[in-house]
């Protein structure tokens, strides 16, 4: 099970631990966007202090409609106790949790102040 809290600014957050392939390891808070259908995405100083290896680029459609090229790194996650690789976009804002991640999951959320979210497996 993956814990995490809902902020004063309404945010859902889960703290995720990233391993680089240097296997320096990083704890971060991601915000959970279930508009995001990717698995995660991760600011740019975190990518080369994890010396990610880049996976090519691909077309994003924005929230406001926008369309934008975003380069691709493959990441290795700590996700309920396992490694797990998944494809992250870099990405100027702070690090998206996106549905593709959440897949196989059930999300509760207790969405009051300082509210608790839970991930639970469901395979």
């Amino acid at each position: 099970m993956i814990t995490g809290k809902i902020t004063a600014n309404r945010e859902a957050i889960i703290e995720l631990e990233v391993i680089g392939s240097n296997q320096r390891r990083e704890k971060v808070e991601a915000v959970i966007d279930t508009g995001f259908n990717g698995y995660l995405t991760l600011p740019n100083n975190l990518i080369r202090y994890l010396n990610l290896q880049r996976a090519g680029s691909r077309h994003v459609t924005l929230g406001d409609g926008n369309v934008v090229v975003l380069d691709v790194y493959l990441a290795m996650v700590l996700w309920h106790g396992q490694q797990r690789e998944v494809l992250a976009l870099q990405a100027d804002s702070g690090p998206l949790i996106g549905m593709s991640m959440l897949y196989g999951n059930r999300v509760m959320l207790e969405v009051i102040g300082d509210g608790d979210v839970t991930i639970v497996s469901l395979l």
